[in-house]
């Protein structure tokens, strides 16, 4: 079947559907692989309480499936990770390190090289009928890279945001056509007009070809600045400031020069951004809490929930105040790299939480691994695990991961004249969240609750280090680099250089327990 007009059709069977709508489709036996719908949200953190305000997902999908409280993304920034959900390649290995076009953020070296590994394009040849809706890369659709006429290889229909995440007024790139939207809420409202292409997808899938497996990609721009409300939820959390964890207005005076710059205490009118900051992100995703539901509504209309995985996460983490730092993402920090990852579908544990440390990394190969029956890419550097969706089983897991950045500099800065170059991301107040130092290389080991220690290595004019022990230290308040036993230091740079190295199954064996620090 040809969908070069999906578009057109999409439109005709909507109508089709309209008139069809008190038809039930009977639930018939399993005769193909499964479908897997995948929602990816932008920004949304797990430690400053991001799926609170989502009651539906929290029925819908953490009531019904599985939850991971230990999913880590391997780069906190957008591009990068997102690049290493696509390929389950560190950052390494796919070459995408930041959000620049010089950093392989869809350059056309990435496109060349990376997209044509994708999990996409192995599910085409497996069979699947494969779309794409959202934010893809934040360079997507730039001139120097094929404009909005490039299309990925593997998307049987493709609705890809050109640039970076908005709310209104962008434009998608419509299987290589540009579409343009201005700022009416019913027709141009991003995550919405998202849902309500999702529905019509559903709905062609469910009547044109319910023998054919499919795989849905949504990639929503919430929970992103700018953090455009719906105008049903503009005026919602009012009353609600930040939450004041133990790392916030805290000044990071043993870390990187980057934490240290940081104007402590926070200026009030920071104060006041990142709490207004808060609101909007949790307003922005009570839309994506409405998707959520309305994909499981319409899955469960054409009696194909059943035999349909969706997996929900994000790309990084964020904080807002931690460390004096007002908003952003990109350190090493758990606030930045913890994310949710649920998952619900056939034979998927109900209501359950697994403590197993899980990586973007593994979503492809996870994804690849449940379309295929059993048949991951052992290629990717990431481990499937879909063995850790049935409660019962208790498979040998990862002892540890690796954390990898390069910073982002700008020769200047208009806003702030006083700062010269090599930094970047310079606001409220001139509060620096970025540097082109501020690139670094950290091993972090986890294993069921013990061994919880991260390792950093940053690449500057100080060859700065950063060690914590989280079992004692959630917070990672204390920086132990200066009274740790030097031979844990050796051992633990020692797995960072083998892990700098990896790829494919070397960056999952061996399982590494590092000797315990022992203060001095």
């Amino acid at each position: 079947m040809e969908f070069k007009n999906i578009a057109l059709v999409l439109v005709i069977l909507q109508t089709l559907f309209c008139v069809c709508c008190s038809v039930t489709f009977s639930k018939g036996p399993r005769t193909k692989p499964p479908n897997i719908v995948f929602i990816l949200t932008d920004d949304q953190d797990v430690q400053l309480g991001g799926l609170t305000p989502m009651t539906k997902v929290k029925k819908l999908l953490q009531e019904e499936g599985t939850s991971f409280n230990n999913m880590f993304v391997t780069t906190p920034l957008c591009c990068p990770s997102r690049s290493s959900i696509l390929t389950g390649r560190y950052s390494h290995n796919h070459h995408a390190v930041n959000n620049s076009l010089s950093g392989n953020c869809s350059s056309t070296y990435w496109q060349k090289n990376q997209e044509p590994n994708t999990m996409a394009v192995q599910l085409q040849k497996a069979g699947y009928f494969t779309s794409f809706a959202g934010k893809y890369l934040n360079q997507y659709g730039h001139k120097n890279a094929g404009g909005a006429a490039h299309v990925p290889p593997g998307w049987d229909d493709w609705y890809g945001l050109l640039g970076n995440s908005k709310y209104y007024n962008y434009s998608v790139s419509v299987n290589g056509k540009v579409e343009n939207h201005q700022d009416n809420y019913e027709k141009d409202y991003l995550t919405d007009v998202l849902k309500n292409r999702t529905r019509r997808m559903i709905d062609f899938l469910g009547i044109v070809d319910q023998n054919k497996p499919f795989f849905l990609m949504i990639s929503t721009p919430a929970p992103h600045s700018p953090w455009d409300a719906a105008p049903q939820y503009q005026d919602k959390y009012k009353d609600q400031d930040a939450p004041k964890t133990a790392s916030y207005n805290y000044h990071g005076k043993d870390k990187h020069w980057l934490i240290r710059q940081a104007t402590n205490p926070m200026q009030n009118s920071s104060i006041e951004y990142l709490n207004e900051a808060f609101r909007g992100r949790w307003r922005s995703l009570l839309s994506v809490d409405d998707l959520v539901g309305d994909v499981i509504d319409t899955l469960r209309q054409y009696s194909i929930l059943d035999d349909t995985y969706v997996i929900y996460a994000s790309d990084n983490g964020y904080h807002l105040g931690q460390f004096s730092m007002p908003i952003d993402k990109r350190q090493l920090y758990d606030f930045d790299l913890r994310v949710p990852l649920i998952v619900r579908g056939p034979g998927v544990s109900a209501n359950v939480t697994r403590d197993e440390a899980v990586l973007n990394i593994d979503i492809a190969p996870t994804i690849i691994d449940i379309a295929t029956s059993g048949k991951p890419d052992l290629s990717m550097d990431g481990a499937s695990f879909a063995s850790l969706l049935n409660s019962s089983n208790t498979p040998a897991w990862r002892t540890d991961f690796m954390v990898e950045y390069r910073g982002e500099s700008k020769i200047k800065q208009p806003d702030c004249p006083n700062l010269g170059a090599g930094v970047s991301q310079c606001f409220p107040d001139c509060v620096c969240e970025d540097s082109g130092n501020n690139t670094y290389s950290c091993v972090r080991t986890y294993e069921h609750g013990k061994n919880n220690f991260m390792y950093c290595e940053f690449t500057d004019m100080e060859t700065f280090v950063e060690v914590y022990d989280l079992s004692k230290d959630v917070d990672q308040l204390t920086n132990i680099r200066t009274t740790v036993n030097p031979q844990f230091l050796v051992q633990m740079n020692k797995r960072l250089i083998q892990l700098t190295f990896c790829t494919g199954d070397s960056c999952r064996k061996p399982a590494f327990h590092p000797h315990p620090p022992r203060v001095t």
